[in-house]
């Protein structure tokens, strides 16, 4: 891959393609996504609701149900495909081992009939093989280490007793269980206020800092991965508009539609900083438009843009997808 330079990646995703098949008609979720993650790296995978992002870090696990399916491209962990019959095998073995996921709803996420020490415990019991009071004794050191306070007492609670920002906290203590080597966070801080969800962003930068654990950060905010993510990659109706180191992504937005998200972010940094909404709806995935699916919202669009795109690259293995690319 063009973006990957000198980089050794932990996790690649070549031309993904999922597909969901219902009674209105073929669902095209995914089409055609690229790119990777190296050891130790955080990119954020940004979009709009509807863009394919979570499908995207769902088909990663192999977590894509009927009526859904896999139907083209390449997922690729240290070097071995995920997609293949005996890689779906592994990825059941891996998965919340080596590769975890936080989901943005604790409340869903969590088991409301068990305390946090038997939820966490049991991860560990399955992969690691731990005894029981090995286990409960593990638990109420990752509950500190995600500063939950008074962990020993925290094990033993049921999820409705905590408040919204200690549920997080205690699935990204099951997440981190077995030390994964790749942390998928998916719209963590969605379900937040807005303080606590600088305090979830903060304490996975800090714990991605202290265990060297590579992290893909899933959100429809732009602001939210300002201050946190290495390389940012931009999608769009199933399709990637850009990717590139965040720094370039955010000071010089190549895309129109990545130029529209930053516009419709709040910014501190800038007093006179208006907000506008991008006009339009996103795509019917069912029947997607041809060539660029920014195209019918665009404010530049022309003629050619009714033919797929070819991604622009710039220095720094940054890529565009878009016929005018950089004319923002």
């Amino acid at each position: 891959m063009s973006e990957s330079g000198h980089r050794v990646p932990l996790l690649e995703v070549e031309k993904l393609e999922v597909s969901f098949f219902t009674q209105h008609g073929v669902v095209r979720a995914v089409r055609g996504t690229t790119f990777d993650i190296a050891r130790g790296e955080t990119v954020g995978l940004v979009g709009e609701s509807g863009s394919g992002k979570s499908v995207t870090s769902l088909a990663i696990l192999g977590l894509i149900d009927l009526p859904g399916k896999i139907t083209g491209g390449d997922v690729r962990w240290k070097g071995s495909s995920l997609l293949n019959r005996a890689g779906l095998k592994w990825v059941k073995q891996v998965r919340g081992k080596e590769l975890a996921i936080v989901f943005q709803d604790p409340m869903t996420s969590l088991n409301p009939l068990f305390t946090l020490r038997w939820q966490i415990g049991e991860v560990l019991r399955h992969h690691l093989g731990m005894g029981r009071k090995r286990a409960e004794e593990r638990v109420v050191e990752l509950l500190d280490l995600v500063g939950i306070p008074s962990p020993r007492e925290r094990a033993k609670a049921y999820p409705h007793e905590l408040s919204g920002g200690q549920r997080q906290r205690a699935l990204i203590a099951m997440a981190l269980a077995c030390e994964p080597e790749l942390l998928i966070a998916d719209e963590p801080t969605t379900a937040l206020d807005v303080t606590i969800q600088a305090q979830i962003l903060e304490l996975i930068g800090e714990i991605q800092q202290r265990l060297g654990l590579a992290v893909l950060l899933v959100t429809h905010d732009l602001g939210v991965v300002a201050g946190v993510c290495d390389r940012v990659v931009v999608m769009y109706g199933g399709k990637i508009m850009e990717r590139g180191s965040a720094t370039d992504v955010f000071q010089h937005p190549g895309h129109p539609y990545t130029a529209g998200l930053l516009r419709s972010t709040p910014r501190i940094d800038l007093a006179q900083h208006r907000m506008i909404g991008i006009d339009g709806s996103p795509p019917n995935m069912i029947d997607p438009p041809p060539g660029c699916p920014f195209a019918p919202r665009c404010p530049i669009a022309f003629d050619r843009c009714v033919e797929p795109p070819p991604f622009i690259p710039a220095p720094n293995g940054r890529e565009v997808a878009c016929w005018r690319a950089y004319d923002t």
